[in-house]
Formats: structure tokens, sequence, C-alpha cells
């Protein structure tokens, strides 16, 4: 029997590019460290409570049907998604309330209440979001991973719209004068933990695929992604093994020739998809030869995106006054992204978003409970910050400021749960905690980032948030369809 195509890690990308290589009657096998698949998509149950514990604000849909109609199946049959309605819910300081929803008429009429004068600069904004789409798509997120030719792909009329020059917020500033508006437009940044006032303007694309075209909610919640797509890998005849720590990858001169595991196995691979934080796979599992020494000091040198911190809540009591995507803003958003990317520590007054699955799956929570999915933006990890020593007094921090927002919790928490920076580093693999691997506050970002490719050695892909096209569910698994279609066409 010929050797498999060995993919390291089921999360989003490895399971997307097993199921791609699956329906091209390849053998693919997907060796897994820890019990269970999903990556940093994944679920925690205590007390009755079930969390959604990465990923939680899906977009992009096409994506996802795309994968599917790939293996020949119905997305519908086997994993289906609602639309979630409002979109988000913005708390401002000042008590200001906006709920951004699926239909722009409604968001207009809000709009023109709080910031009359933004009505036409937010619809201009969307115009100019979907037009960043239109240009940059094809080339930065659906093609093979981008270079600076890629450039001459572009119409030469459409260059300059590309708009790599400016700050995301110099050009949301451009467009709308309100701060409530300028904030709103600027969170998109922490999407690929960047800050809005370094990040080149052309990420503000990302706020067309959810302002224009919506945000979903898979039935069973944001896991049930993650089961669809192993259930998928299995009918068409992937090996998952679980429990299955890759310590090497083996080589016969430049070339690979296998994967050794924890426990001494040895399995021989035609190629291998490392759906892992690159970085990891230089660092860690390739030997340290001196063009791979020479490339691992690369990537280590770059700044990395932002991480985490997250604080899992079983709420007594229901707050009808809250969606299932709900984001309350800090009064000074500067000073919160400079404490995050220059200064290294977690922001004294953060922007909290909270996650209510249970607004969409009572069955998520027992009766007359919530089950809040905290989360707040922190910087990666480094010596200015001990999460070890310092990780309580930040939670009691976010619960005090929750609570002067009109959110008492403490005495109503039947459970509760920190997830540190350091220790998403460790469930993981993220280099430094950080969600996103290099950092996005660039206007070369989209060139540095890994090639799904790697050119040290043959037989040897990446798949996942750290390389091409970058992070969030539906761009890991485009970093899958990537990986796949080159391996497909090096003749592996």
């Amino acid at each position: 029997m010929a050797d498999p195509i060995v993919i390291i890690g089921a999360g989003i990308g490895g399971l997307s590019a097993a199921i791609r290589l699956a329906a091209q009657g390849r053998q693919a096998l997907v060796l897994e460290k820890n019990p269970f698949i999903g990556g940093k998509m994944g679920e925690y149950r205590a007390e009755g409570f079930r969390w959604d514990t990465g990923p939680s604000v899906i977009t992009m849909r096409p994506v996802f049907e795309e994968l599917f109609q790939t293996a020949g199946r119905i997305m519908d049959e086997m994993l289906r998604f609602k639309p979630v309605d409002p979109l988000t819910r913005y708390f401002y300081p000042d008590g200001t309330r906006l709920d951004i929803r699926r239909n722009l008429s409604a968001n207009l009429e809000q709009i023109g209440r709080v910031a009359p004068r933004d009505v036409q600069g937010y619809q201009a904004f969307l115009n100019y979001a979907a037009e960043l789409h239109r240009i940059t798509g094809p080339v930065f997120i659906y093609d093979q991973p981008p270079r600076l030719s890629s450039l001459f792909k572009v119409a030469p009329g459409d260059i300059l719209k590309v708009d790599g020059l400016r700050t995301m917020q110099q050009a949301i500033n451009a467009h709308v004068e309100s701060p409530y508006l300028r904030q709103l437009l600027g969170r998109f940044a922490t999407y690929v933990g960047a800050s809005p006032f370094l990040a080149p303007a052309t990420l503000n694309v990302i706020a067309h695929v959810e302002l224009n075209q919506g945000v979903w909610y898979p039935e069973g919640g944001i896991y049930a992604i993650a089961r669809a797509l192993e259930r998928l890998a299995r009918e068409l005849g992937v090996k998952i093994r679980t429990d299955s720590l890759v310590t090497g990858i083996k080589l016969r001169g430049r070339r690979v020739s296998g994967v050794t595991l924890a426990n001494g196995e040895e399995i021989p691979a035609k190629a291998v998809i490392a759906n892992l934080d690159v970085s990891l796979v230089y660092g860690r599992l390739l030997p340290a030869q001196p063009a791979i020494r020479r490339r691992l000091q690369r990537l280590e040198g770059r700044e990395p995106s932002c991480s985490g911190f997250i604080l899992l809540l079983g709420v007594q009591g229901e707050h009808p006054e809250l969606a299932h995507h709900n984001i309350f803003f800090s009064s000074d958003y500067p000073k919160e992204f400079d404490q995050i990317f220059r200064q290294g520590v977690p922001p004294e007054e953060p922007t909290i978003y909270v996650a209510i699955s249970a607004k969409s799956t009572p069955g998520d929570v027992p009766a007359g409970c919530e089950n809040w999915f905290v989360l707040v933006n922190a910087p990666a990890l480094d010596q200015r910050w001990d999460w070890q020593a310092q990780g309580e007094a930040y939670a009691q921090r976010v619960l005090d400021l929750l609570a002067q927002r009109g959110f008492n919790l403490r005495s109503g928490l039947r459970y509760q749960r920190a997830i540190t920076p350091l220790e998403i580093e460790q469930m993981t693999g993220a280099r430094r905690g950080a969600l996103y691997g290099a950092s996005s506050n660039s206007r070369w970002a989209a060139f540095l980032r890994p090639h799904n490719r790697c050119p040290e050695v043959e037989g040897l892909y990446f798949a996942g948030g750290t390389t091409h096209p970058g992070g969030g569910v539906p761009l890991a698994m485009l970093s899958g369809k990537a990986a796949s279609r080159l391996l497909t066409a090096d003749g592996f």
C-alpha cells in the first residue's frame, strides 16, 4: 500500500485539507495530539453548561458550502447554519447602544438617531469595504499565496483602491465622524489580532464579510462545524488518530519521508501537511539545519498578533437586554491598543466581548441560566506580564468592569473558569499564545505570511491560521484548500 499523506493536527485547516485530498481518492491520515478534534475550535462543559471555547463569529458561509460540494455532499444535510440577528449589540461607556442588524435600513435608522451626519458615510464605508473585497478577494484571499508580483493581477485602475498606505483607522475616519462608528468599524482589526491604528486599510475588507454578508451560527454550536468535518472526512475514508502527538518530521535529504510520534512510532509519509503554528514546525519538528534555523529566526523575529483572555461563566438568571454577540467598548480605544502592542500588558479598561450561545441554543444551559463566553484582547506572552501570578486579579478586573456597565454577576455565578494566553499556548501550540500567528500591523503583512508550501523541505505544506490566507474559521478552511492544491500540483 502506498504511503499516506500525513496531516498533523485535526484543526479546521487540517480537516479541510484531508477532505479535499480524500475527495480526489488520495489516502490521508490525520494525527491529533489531543483526545478531541477541532484545534482552536473547542467546546467545554461543566455544571450543565456548554461553551464554545474558540471561534464564536462565523462569516463567509459560501466557503463552507464549497467544501461540502467538493466532497459531493450537501452541506445542509450535515451542517445547518442559521442567521444571527442582530449581528452584534454594541454598548458604549456613555450608555449609548447600537444594534447592527442584517437589515441595512434598520441600521441606518439607528445611526440616524446617534450620528445623523454619518448615515451617508456609513453607507459609503460599506461600499468601500465591498469594493476592497471585489479587488483583493480573488488575489489575496481565495487564490494561492500572494507575492509582490500578485499585484499585477489587480487591474491597473484598481491598484490604488487596495488602500495599503493608510491605516484602517485613517480610512474609517475619512468616511465617518462619529466616535461611535469609528470605534465600531475599527474593531474588525481584532478579527486578525491587529490594531486598527497600525494595520493597513486593506484589512477593512473584514468588515464587508460581516456587515454586508452577515453572521451565522450552526445548529448545535460552533463545535458542530468540527464534528461535521470529522464525520465528512471519515465517510470519505480519512483515518483520524487522536492522542497521537507528532514529535518530529523525518527527512530523506531535503524531502519528507515520514513523522515520528511521542511513543516512538514512525509513520512513513508521501507528503505532510502541518496544521500547526508554522514557527512550531520549524522550531520543534524539523531538524536544525542551517536553512531551517534561518527561517525560524525570521519567523520568531516578527511581531506576534494579540492573544486573548477568556472567562467561561455559568450565570444564574437571564438578561433579555443582551444579544447572542455583545461588545462593551472601552472609553479610550487608542490607549487600549497601545497597552496591548507597545506596552505588552493587558488593557486597564479593555473592550469586552460577550457571546451567549444560549440566546440561539437554549439547551446549552440549565433552565433560567446563561452561558457567558467573555473575551478581551491581551498581549502575546512575554516577560512583561505574568499570567500565573496576575491572572486571577485580571479576572476580577473584568468582572468589575462588567459590574460597572450594569452586569454584576458575582452573586449569581454558578461556574467560572479563566483561560489565559499561557493556557492557549499550551493547549494549541500557538507561539506566545498569539491567536493569529504573526501580526498584521504592517502594510506588507499579506506578503510576509508564511507560504502554504515549505520552501526548505520538499513535500511539506502548511495549513491553519498562521499561514495563508490567515486566521478565522473560513480562512483556515481556505488554507487547507491552498495546501492540498499545492501538494497535488507538485505531484505528491
